[in-house]
C-alpha cells in the first residue's frame, strides 16, 4: 500500500521553528510553515531520533529546472500528486535531477565490505589498537566522505542548511502525505526501502518520496532530501530493497 495522499503543498514562506532539543518525543523535527491560498499550512520535518535510527540529508543546489515544470506550473496550494513521473512526483532513485551517480552505491558497498575486512582481526591478533588495520579503516572513511553526497544528520545541522534557503526563497515546494486533519504535509523524507518488517514496509512505492524544494526569485531551485539509515536503494517497482 503506497501513501493514499502524496502530494505536494506549494506557498510562499511564513515561519520557521524547531522542537525543543530537550524535549522532542520520539522524533526531532523542523516545522516550516507556508502561506497558500488555503491558509496556513504546516510542514513536519524529520531529522533525528532519540532511538539510534540515524538520518541523513542531502542539498542538492542549482536543480535541472526541466524536472520540476510540471510542478512550478500548479498555483500555491495543496495538490495531490499521481505517482508517475509526469505528474511532477519525486523519486530518489527514478528522478535524474536526483539521482546518485551510477557508480557510487557500488562504490559504498566495496569500501563498506573493505573496511569491515580491515577492522576483522587475524586469528589469535590482539583485539586492542590501533593497529594498521585501523588506520586503514580510518584513512578509507577519509577517502569516502567526500564521494557521498549524504551527511549525517545531528538534527540542527540538517535544519541549518533548510532554513538558510527557505528564508531566501521567493516559493517553496514541500513533498509529502497530507494531513488527515487538517492543511498540513508529513513523511517529507524517502518514502521508499523499508527494510522488511518494519512498520513503513507496506507503505513503500515509487514516485512519493518527500522533499523541500526552495526557488529564489532568479528562478534557481535547491532540494532538501532526508532519508533514514535503516532504507535502502535501488528498489524495486513496489518501492522495496532489491
Amino acid at each position: 500500500m503506497s501513501l493514499p495522499r502524496y502530494g505536494v503543498a506549494i506557498g510562499t514562506f511564513r515561519e520557521f521553528t524547531r522542537d525543543p532539543t530537550h524535549d522532542f518525543g520520539e522524533w526531532y523535527h523542523g516545522h516550516l510553515v507556508l502561506d497558500t491560498p488555503q491558509g496556513p499550512y504546516q510542514a513536519a520535518l524529520d531529522v533525528d531520533s532519540p532511538s539510534g535510527v540515524g538520518v541523513a540529508y542531502r542539498v542538492v543546489d542549482r536543480l535541472e529546472a526541466a524536472g520540476t515544470a510540471a510542478v512550478r506550473a500548479l498555483p500555491d496550494g495543496f495538490h495531490l500528486l499521481a505517482r508517475r513521473p509526469d505528474s511532477g512526483a519525486l523519486d530518489y532513485q527514478r528522478s535524474p535531477m536526483l539521482r546518485d551517480p551510477a557508480w557510487l552505491p557500488t562504490l559504498h558497498t566495496l569500501v563498506e565490505r573493505l573496511v569491515e575486512a580491515l577492522l576483522h582481526p587475524a586469528v589469535g591478533a590482539p583485539v586492542y589498537g590501533p593497529n594498521l588495520a585501523d588506520r586503514l579503516a580510518a584513512l578509507l572513511a577519509r577517502l569516502r566522505a567526500p564521494l557521498s553526497p549524504w551527511v549525517a544528520s545531528d538534527g540542527d545541522n540538517a535544519l541549518d542548511v533548510l532554513e538558510s534557503r527557505l528564508r531566501r526563497a521567493h516559493r517553496i515546494y514541500v513533498f509529502g502525505q497530507g494531513f488527515t486533519d487538517g492543511p498540513g504535509v508529513h513523511d517529507v523524507h524517502l518514502n521508499q526501502g523499508d527494510p522488511p518488517g518494519s512498520q513503513w514496509y507496506d507503505t513503500d512505492g515509487i514516485w512519493q518520496d518527500g522533499a523541500v524544494l526552495c526557488e529564489r526569485p532568479s528562478g534557481e531551485l535547491t532540494a532538501w532530501q532526508i532519508e533514514f539509515n535503516t532504507q535502502r536503494l535501488p528498489t524495486d517497482s513496489e518501492g522495496h530493497p532489491i
